[in-house]
């Protein structure tokens, strides 16, 4: 009796989980967590709030289930797997958030070095809550429940997508297709290893790498609202002009 308390009352703050991430947008964090000199300050104490809770939570739900490692998911699972397993979705992630940036801004947006530590923090923080609530807690929950594995893994992924708000009208279908990727794959990692240690790990190099590459924390800016897409961004400096390619000019003057 004792032991099914524990579990219900762990699958409560799974719920209460879920609710604090549907709000990271209200405390800017997570995804929304942009780079911006104006209102640091005043934005750290709320962002560290939702940080602050989160983590609370995890660790409730790690103190009052009887075996959060075994049932739940919640520990670092094959050692093995999980560094070889998060340095591929790392891997993965990593390539892709390159190739977006090269896609979109035809560079790669490096972000000021005063970003970096709080990016950093993001990243760590998000990466842990996500994983621990989606991969650990609601599939955990949803493979005691007998659910087989592929449908789990196939159902915590789009619970996560509805959380994060990246199908929302008016997303970038990036962000939306980054997610259900990394809910996809963190979910198989963490069933394949038995814990959220590989998905951890990949979750948090994607995201640092995104940052990276696009100057954003995982939202980037809808089309025309992007320095790279401004006129004066993409003409050429007064008193350049174009290169004509060597015989280009000898063609022209036949």
């Amino acid at each position: 009796m004792e032991e099914l308390l524990r579990a219900l009352v762990t699958l409560g703050i799974a719920s209460l989980l879920c609710l604090l991430r549907l709000e990271a947008a209200t405390f800017r964090a997570a995804e929304y967590d942009e780079p911006s000199v104006d209102g640091r300050a005043s934005t750290f104490r709320l962002r560290m709030g939702w940080y602050v809770l989160g983590l609370s939570l995890v660790v409730a739900a790690l103190v009052i289930h009887p075996a959060p490692a075994s049932d739940l998911l919640l520990g670092l699972g094959d050692r093995a797997g999980a560094i070889l397993g998060g340095f591929a979705l790392g891997a993965i992630g990593t390539g892709q958030a390159v190739l977006f940036a090269r896609r979109r801004y035809a560079r790669l947006r490096i972000p000021p070095l005063w970003s970096y530590p709080d990016a950093m923090l993001n990243a760590l923080g998000t990466a842990l809550i996500d994983e621990a609530t989606f991969r650990g807690l609601i599939l955990g929950f949803l493979l005691l429940a007998g659910i087989d594995p592929t449908l789990a893994i196939i159902a915590q992924a789009l619970l996560y997508v509805l959380a994060t708000r990246t199908a929302a009208p008016g997303r970038s279908p990036y962000v939306f297709a980054l997610a259900l990727w990394m809910g996809l794959a963190a979910g198989w990692l963490t069933a394949v290893t038995g814990g959220i240690g590989a998905a951890f790990l990949g979750h948090a190099v994607t995201r640092i790498a995104v940052f990276v590459c696009t100057g954003h924390a995982g939202q980037p800016a809808a089309r025309g609202h992007e320095a790279e897409d401004s006129w004066e961004y993409r003409r050429s400096p007064d008193g350049w002009r174009q290169a004509e390619r060597p015989g280009e000019e000898a063609r022209a003057d036949r």
